[in-house]
Formats: structure tokens, sequence, C-alpha cells
């Protein structure tokens, strides 16, 4: 295995120097100021930096949230940013009453609670504590029997259909996994369900994985996993003041014409109080992809476990504070980069966000180091840290609505960041950006491999892919970033106002089960996530090289042909989901024709019989696909231009600078259509938004992709116009940036 790995790194750097002519149409960064950055990133200021805001519970609207901002400020300020807070009052519901009891066939009250450790010495801060719940469920008082209905997605209530079971008032029980958790309320309640519990099991978070904390890094059997259930992908930010910044003093909608609060009382638990309701179910054997690893046998039930869950909440308008510095620009002032982390957690956050924000306060101190010298970018760079995204991405939803206007005259791209670990880099984002970050990457050694990032990453992706794909990845292309859905702060950014986007930070090595606990501490952080802070200082030469380049570009660097190439691919996917959708259709009728399913009265023996399905219509892409080829073909001519004005060593003149980058960084705008998507207004971007039954997974194409999902064929041939109609008026924002590109070449 040494020796194969061996092979795998050396071959990882030949493509490299074979491709390095392809990078030569970007100029070169100034790597004189990159390595003076670097200089003055310090591994021991992230760690005392750390240990200082996760000293105690921060959540939103308690007094360490508020020191915290202060504090950041407090820094900004100190390395010569122009600093501010800016202040949103907010909805947030904290748990008043919390009651979990078995009623039958045995007697149990649930524990509820999570206990401190004499190993974490933060843990033990109860008083200031948020009690383990969910957020943004409503009040609810419900007995019912119980029914085990897996991770709680729409495949999985597909199959209590096909056994026949019911969980019309009933309350469910559900694992954490397999999709984002206000998912799992959210389809319960359409399916009937009158309560929902969540739990951790250890199979995807437990004594499974590895040893349990405090001796191991895995969430042990107390642990709970808090989180907001407000159903973020219709829209995010303040519940109660959708579209309109939560300035103080702004109107409040009644918590009855809220729309994003949960149908049913939810709660969180631990597998400690899972166990006896999961042992006390009877009914059918789970499927086996439905087991975990307690020590019980998966019954789905329903009951004779029978539950009562009783939940009241504090409905209150709280503080909260955002955190936003600027150093404004020399030449283009009016353009802003824009990088941004939150500093909020459910309790102390060691690792969820502020390690990520301990290294974006480390990329701000290396920047005003920068200043002091004389240095100033040519964009205005903006950092921020938000408050309240842990219930609903508020600090960065309600400043963006806030500022809509302004930001879409001036904002050039957002760079965010939010957990961070050891391992690998993990890039995502808006793909005119993927040249230009996997270019960051090649640039930032790995602490640990001393190789780039970029390559660490590239050897692990041609260790992880099947044979077809291993080709591509060894070319010495670009690596493919993904698509962003939802989960943080970028998504007020580019699905709400279209401004380019990336999500950057490392992972994949650290070990932990914390997540959202009291468990996610300074003293879990050290033992496991990143001891020697290595991967903290690599986050932040790598945010801030994208900063400073972003910030001093002459041209933008922005890759249309990357953006025509992928989109194309998502076409492809599209064509082949509804081919595939009409196969299976066709399967099943021949299916139910030919007898193949046979029903009996019992459903721990057999399944149901599946319903049939209307049949797949032949969809008219060809105005899509036109739209493509055009998009690829202005693409090309554009990046030909700009390959043809560098080797030519003209320069644009007078207006022209500031003309084309106006439109290179507002082409992202050209992607959105005001009246959004359907029954979700808020997401208007057309290409990437956060599915509506998948939460912070990403649907491309969301109108047509969900349109065809959903069966909805009419919908499916409108939107498929609608987007062929927003790539064309993207089109021709390429075109007109081509043309003052070209116009300098004569």
């Amino acid at each position: 295995m040494k020796n194969l790995s061996k092979w795998i790194w050396m071959m990882a750097l030949i493509p490299w120097f074979l491709c390095s002519a392809a990078h030569a149409q970007n100029a070169p960064p100034n790597r004189s100021l990159e390595k003076q950055f670097d200089s003055h990133l310090s591994s021991a200021d992230i760690k005392a930096r750390l240990e200082r805001l996760s000293a105690r519970p921060h959540h939103v609207g308690s007094p360490y949230d508020k020191e915290n901002a202060e504090f950041i400020l407090s820094q900004y300020k100190t390395w010569g940013f122009d600093a501010r807070i800016e202040e949103f009052s907010t909805l947030f519901p904290t748990p008043k009453t919390r009651l979990l009891e078995m009623i039958s066939p045995v007697k149990y009250t649930a524990v509820l609670n999570e206990p401190p450790l004499k190993e974490d010495r933060t843990s033990g801060a109860v008083a200031e504590q948020l009690a383990t719940y969910n957020a943004y469920s409503i009040d609810g008082d419900v007995t019912g029997d119980l029914i085990y209905v897996n991770y709680g997605v729409l495949s999985d209530y597909d199959e209590l259909e096909r056994m026949g079971i019911d969980v019309r008032g009933k309350i469910v029980i559900t694992r954490y996994g397999g999709s984002w958790r206000g998912i799992k309320p959210k389809v319960a309640a359409e399916h009937g369900a009158i309560g929902c519990l969540i739990y951790s099991d250890p199979k995807d978070d437990g004594f499974y994985v590895g040893d349990v904390y405090p001796k191991g890094a895995w969430r042990n059997e107390f642990g709970v996993q808090r989180g907001s259930v407000a159903d973020m992908p219709v829209y995010p930010g303040d519940p109660s003041t959708p579209f309109v910044g939560a300035t103080p003093g702004v109107k409040h909608l009644p918590l009855k014409e809220i729309k994003v609060l949960t149908k049913i009382p939810v709660l969180p638990i631990s597998y400690h109080d899972a166990l006896p309701l999961l042992q006390s179910l009877t009914g059918p054997v789970a499927p086996d992809h439905w087991k975990g690893a307690l020590p019980v046998t998966y019954h789905i039930g329903p009951g004779p476990a029978k539950v009562h869950l009783k939940l009241e909440f504090n409905w209150d308008i709280k503080p909260i504070y955002d955190v936003i510095a600027m150093i404004r620009g020399s030449v283009y002032p009016d353009q802003w980069i824009i990088r941004g982390n939150h500093h909020d957690g459910w309790v102390n956050g060691a690792e969820d966000p502020l390690s990520g924000q301990a290294a974006t306060m480390e990329e701000g101190k290396a920047l005003g180091e920068l200043a002091k010298t004389g240095w100033r970018p040519k964009r205005t760079i903006v950092y921020c840290a938000w408050d309240g995204e842990e219930p609903g991405l508020i600090g960065s939803t309600e400043w963006v609505e806030t500022h809509a206007d302004e930001l879409r005259q001036k904002a050039v791209a957002y760079i965010n960041s939010d957990s961070n670990g050891r391992g690998f880099i993990g890039m995502d984002g808006s793909h005119t950006l993927q040249h230009f970050i996997n270019d960051v990457a090649r640039d930032v050694i790995d602490p640990e491999k001393n190789i780039s990032v970029w390559q660490r990453a590239r050897a692990a992706r041609l260790l992880a892919s099947p044979p077809g794909e291993k080709n591509d990845i060894r070319s010495g292309k670009d690596l493919k970033i993904g698509a962003l859905g939802s989960g943080s702060d970028f998504t007020p950014f580019l699905q709400h106002i279209g401004i380019a986007s990336l999500n950057i930070g490392y992972g994949g090595e650290s070990e932990g089960g914390v997540y959202h606990s009291i468990y996610d501490s300074f003293d879990h952080f050290i033992r496991f996530v990143d001891p020697t802070f290595a991967y903290e200082v690599a986050l932040a030469q790598t945010g801030g090289h994208a900063v400073m380049r972003l910030a001093d570009a002459d041209i933008l660097p922005f890759n249309f042909a990357d953006f025509a190439e992928t989109v194309s691919g998502y076409l492809g996917q599209i064509k082949a989901l509804t081919q595939n959708m009409r196969e299976e259709t066709l399967e099943l009728d021949r299916d139910l024709q030919d007898n193949v399913f046979t029903e009996v009265a019992d459903p721990t023996k057999a399944y149901r019989p599946p319903k049939a399905q209307d049949p797949v219509p032949y969809l008219n892409f060809a105005p899509l696909e036109n739209a493509v080829s055009t998009l690829r073909k202005n693409a090309e001519e554009y990046q030909k231009a700009r390959f043809d004005l560098e080797e030519s060593g003209r320069k644009l003149a007078g207006d022209q600078p500031m003309r084309l980058n106006e439109i290179i960084f507002r082409t992202e705008r050209a992607l959105t259509k005001p009246e959004g998507l359907k029954g979700r207004p808020w997401f208007i971007h057309k290409i990437y938004a956060p599915g509506l039954y998948t939460g912070y997974g990403v649907k491309t194409l969301p109108s047509v992709r969900e349109a065809i999902e959903q069966r909805q064929w009419d919908e499916a041939d409108q939107q498929i116009i609608v987007v062929a109609n927003t790539l064309e008026a993207y089109s021709r924002e390429i075109r007109q940036a081509t043309a003052i590109l070209q116009s300098a070449l004569k």
C-alpha cells in the first residue's frame, strides 16, 4: 500500500508541469505579496483566538455571543479595518418545556440532557447552555403510537407504503442522516404524522464508527445534535421577516403567518433515550439498510410503544450582531470582495463555526500587517463575521436583504467558510470561479504532505473515483468543484442576489461526532480535529490568497468556459433522468400487467404492489440545447479574446477595465429571475438552489429538474424555455465582455 500511495503522489505531480501553459492566460499572482502575507500567519495566534472565542456558550441572544462580536470588532479595528457591528432583531425560540415519555408498554421518561465530563473543561457551564432542542419546531402536546421511519426521507415513506404501514396519527422516530434535519418533520407531517423524534444512531455517529468521547472523538450515548428545523428551502433568515432585513423596529409576522415553522412538534434525542423506545417496537423487522447499530432488533411498528411528547417555547425577538470590517480599494472602491464565516454556535462551537472564524480572522490580521507597509488592494475587501447562522443563516441573510441594492451594484464575489479540520481541501461554488480556486489551491502547500493541497486532493480523488473518471483526473485539468445548495452563509449571496460564490475548508481526516453538542469544545478540537492548528493556517492561506487575487486582478478571473461545460453536463443529467424515469415507468407497467407482485394481507411477509405511474412524455429540450450550445460558443470566444489580449501585451485603456470588470462580475446576476422558483420566490437563481426535499443538497437547473422529478410535465416544458432564455441573456453579457477585449486588439 505504501508503494501504491507513493506512485499516486508522483503521478499527481506530472500533469501540473504538462499543463502549465494552459494556465498562462491568467496574470500571475503577486507571489512576493502572498509570501509576506503568509509570514504573518501564526498557528499560536489562531489557537489562542479559538480558545478565547469558545470559552463559553455563545448562542444567539446569549451574553457571550455579544461579547464575542465585540471582541471580533475590536480585533479588526486594531488591524486597521474600518469596522462596525450591524444589529438585527430576529425571532429565536428557546425551549421552555421539553417532555418525552413512553407510556406503554413500559414507562420511560427521556433524560434529554448531556452530562458534563471532567475531561472537557467547558462542558460544565450548564447554566449558560441551551437545552437540547430543534429551533422552529412548533409548540405541541401529542400522544401516539411510535413508528420507526429510518432516515425519514421521501423514499423511506415509499417503502412504508409498500409495506402497508401508515403514519397518520402516529409519532415517528427517525435517525439523523440521509438529508438535512428539517426535511424529516416536513415529510412526516405531509404523511400525516403528529410528532417527530430525531436521534443520532451510533452506526452513523457513535461507537460503531470509533471510540466515543472523551476516550475517542465520536458521539457518546448522551450526545444530542441540536439544530434548526425551519423549512429553509422555502426561505432562510429570520422566519418572521422574509425578504426584508430584520432591522430594529421592523414589523415581524405573527407566528400563525410564518410559513417555515414545522407543522408538527419535533425533538432531537440521544441514542441513550432512543434505545428503550426502539426496544419497545414490534411489527415488521426493518430492511437491512434501515438497521442501525444499537443492541436491538430494529422493528418498524406501529407500537406497541406509545409516547407522549410535549414541547413549549419562548418565542422571543433576540438581537444578533454581524461584524462588518472593510479595507477600502484604491482603484475600484465600489467593487467588493466579500469574505465571511459565522461566529455564533449552538453551545461552545469550537469546530462549528469557530475553527473557520479563527482562521478568517487570521487572514484579517495578516492583511492589516500588509496595509501597515503601504499596500492597498485595488478593490474593497470586506470581512464579515456573521451571527445567527445556526438557526437559519440569519445574520448573512438579513444583511444581504438590508443591503440588496448596494450589493447588486458592488459585490464581485463572496468567499465563505465554516468548520475546518485536518485533511483535504474542499472547494465548491460558482463554476465561473472553478479555474480560479484550483489555481489558488495549486499554490498552497499541504502542511503534512509537503505537496500542494491541490495535488493532495487530486490524489484522493484518484483513489476514490470509478475507472471511467480517472483519466480526466489524471489529465491535469482543474478539479471539478461542487455546486452549492444551502447550509451556510453563501446562500443569500448566490441564490438571492446572484453573486458568484465559493465555499472553502479542509476536512476528511478530523475525527468527531460532537456536532451541535456541548462536547464541540476546545478540548475536543485540540485532541481530535487539528491538534497542531496547521490546517487552520492552511485555510487562512487559501482564503487570504483568494481574497487578494480577486482584489488585485486587472481583469477578474472568471472562466465562462468552465461554467458552460458544467451547465452542459447538468442538461445531460436531466435528459438522462427523464429517460430513466420513462424506462422505469414502462418496466413497472409491464410487471403490473404480468402480476409480478403478489399482495398479501400480512405486511411482514411481502410488499404490497406499487402503484402504476402515468407515462413519461417526450419533453422538448431543444430550446435548452440550443441555449447551451450558444453559451459554449460565446464562452470559448471570450476565453480566446482574453488569451489573445494577454499574449499581445496590449492593455485595456480608458474606462474599458471598469466596464469589462463590471460586466464580468454582474454576469451571475443574469442567471437570476426576479419571480424566483415555483412556490419559493426567495430563491431566484436558475442554475443552483437547495432542493425542496434535500435541504442542504443542491438541485442544479432546479426549476426544470424538480418539475421532472415531481412529474409536472407542463411545468417542465415551461421551465425549459425560461432557463433557455436565462442562458441566452447570460450569453449576451459574455458577448459584451468579448467585444471590449476585441476592441483593445484592433
